[in-house]
């Protein structure tokens, strides 16, 4: 049992992601992102959280992607981390917005050559004809930027600022203990919550 009460959520969640790295075999870090369609469709796929500030966690994509095309139509997403290992999971709700050019640029130096190559040879989400394609692709920008390729211009990162968290660890006989923290003015409210 815990007792976030008197806690800042962010300083929990680095806590609980700290604790998961002892833990999970890999990315302590990742992220299930919701968006939701035009059209009213939820859609959620994995990501990586890469980073936070004072009020807001990180992640990076492809701004051509389905997935940045919901987001910046909506400028709302809920996340949720789940450590299998520990037994929790977070989940977040809350505005999002595009990060900065210099923020993103630095994640993007920060990466492994191969994955700044693949920023440019993927077009995310498009229909891919074969994997070929993509390879030849991967050749030719590999050839464009032989080392230090800039960030593309459709690639980079995304701030969640949470209105709402909800902390979840697992209980025996499902009697489990969930905290939620709502946003208030600058401060935030604790409850907890029926499992």
């Amino acid at each position: 049992m815990f007792d976030p009460s008197n806690e800042n959520p962010f300083h929990l969640l680095d806590q609980w992601i700290e604790d998961a790295t002892e833990t999970e075999i890999n990315d302590p870090n990742a992220i299930a992102l919701a968006s939701i369609s035009d059209e009213g469709w939820p859609s959620v796929r994995m990501v990586l959280m890469k980073g936070r500030d004072d009020s807001a966690v990180h992640f990076y994509t492809n701004y051509t992607s389905r997935k940045a095309a919901e987001l910046d139509a909506t400028g709302r997403a809920a996340l949720c981390f789940h450590w299998k290992s520990r037994r929790r999971q977070i989940r977040m709700v809350g505005e999002v917005s595009r990060l900065d050019d210099q923020t993103s640029d630095a994640y993007y130096q920060s990466r492994p050559y191969g994955s700044r190559i693949g920023a440019w040879a993927s077009d995310q989400s498009s229909v891919l004809d074969t994997r070929e394609t993509l390879q030849n692709l991967v050749s030719e920008t590999e050839k464009t930027y032989p080392e230090n390729p800039p960030r593309p211009p459709y690639w980079g990162g995304y701030r969640l600022v949470p209105h709402e968290f909800e902390f979840w660890q697992d209980g025996e006989f499902r009697l489990h203990d969930r905290f939620r923290f709502l946003k208030q003015g600058d401060d935030w409210v604790v409850d907890r919550l029926y499992p």
